[in-house]
């Protein structure tokens, strides 16, 4: 295995033209409403608090760090950061957390947001939204996985209403989409090429399911894919319809690091969103860039997380704090995004 790293390397440096970009400091444009301080005086212990929660969940769990961080991208993808994946909606009624691509979005994040956001209040009261709870929680479960130790502007508010399935499906990239089709939908977000291959990197943690990839490798290997990875994917899922899981990233799974994007260029990818990212002209140099250069995926991942943190964002007197994470405050009427009539019954 090392000689074929190694040969792979040594391909992908041959390949470099010139030097991954300096690491650069510099951060996004911050929305307006937000702001690094924003729980000073309100909250000031609020860091401390999320991190000594977490570092106690993880390890009972270490699993919990790459389920609340898929909670947050698929939050801020679907009509902004506002927490409204959240929601349980009624028992018979549509919500955003029945859509299909968040089925598989593990009851226990849900569990630990409610938990923490409970903490939060004990300790401060009730002016931390769950909104940002969300993103602190996924940017400490990415520093305490070996990460990153990005800064996060505060000051979202809490969503009213939720998106509908087919909103959901369209703005929540599948993992069986290649570049071509994840750009153009990112572009509808203000995100690039550069924030696709950066944010990819949250693959580094976490598992996915047979039916997730179950496209590369039945009825036979996709050609894009090591030989060997095949068929141990293959011994995983022996039926295209199985509910088995594995890792993301088969070097270091519970470790957030770079390699990922070595896995990528041995072809050792999951996804076809994943492999694609190494074999598309538009993406192939960035994924050879930090894979060379752990540092430099650090520092635009926490660019490109900020960046994607603030999208849509509810400030100031829009939105609500929720006093439970899961439901509107008593009094709000049970809305979701209007425009498709009858969508309900999809559920």
């Amino acid at each position: 295995m090392a000689s074929i790293l190694l040969c792979f390397l040594v391909s992908a440096l041959a390949l470099i033209s010139s030097p991954p970009p300096a690491l650069s400091q510099n951060l996004p444009p911050i929305v307006n409403g937000l702001s690094f301080t924003f729980y000073k005086s309100s909250c000031p212990n609020l860091d401390s608090i999320v991190r000594g929660f977490l570092k106690k969940e993880f390890k009972k769990n270490i699993g919990l760090a790459a389920a609340l961080l898929r909670v947050h991208f698929h939050d801020c993808f679907v009509q902004g950061c506002d927490a409204s994946v959240l929601l349980d909606g009624s028992a018979s009624g549509p919500s955003e957390k029945k859509a299909p691509p968040n089925l598989t979005l593990r009851p226990e994040a849900f569990k630990a947001i409610n938990d923490l956001r409970a903490l939060i209040d004990r300790k401060c009261g009730r002016v931390v939204s769950c909104a940002d709870v969300v993103a602190l929680a996924a940017r400490d479960s990415v520093f305490l996985a070996g990460g990153p130790n990005y800064r996060v502007p505060l000051g979202r508010r809490d969503g009213l209403n939720f998106a509908t399935r087919n909103v959901t499906l369209a703005s929540l990239p599948a993992p069986t989409f290649n570049v071509s089709v994840i750009l153009p939908i990112l572009a509808r977000i203000n995100l690039d090429a550069s924030d696709l291959v950066a944010l990819s990197g949250g693959h580094t943690i976490g598992r996915g399911h047979c039916a997730s990839f179950s496209n590369r490798i039945f009825p036979s290997r996709d050609p894009t894919m090591d030989q060997t990875f095949f068929k141990n994917l293959r011994l995983t899922c022996p039926s295209s319809n199985s509910t088995n899981t594995t890792v993301l990233d088969i070097r270091s799974p519970n470790v957030f690091d770079n390699k990922y994007y070595v896995d990528l260029l041995n072809r050792q990818g999951l996804f076809t969103s994943d492999e694609d990212l190494y074999m598309d002209s538009r993406t192939k140099q960035r994924v050879i860039d930090f894979a060379l250069n752990q540092s430099f995926f650090f520092e635009r991942f926490g660019f490109s997380m900020v960046k994607m943190g603030q999208l849509g964002v509810l400030t100031g007197g829009n939105g609500e704090i929720r006093s439970n994470c899961s439901a509107r405050n008593a009094g709000r009427i049970s809305m979701w995004q209007v425009g498709e009539e009858g969508d309900s019954a999809a559920y």
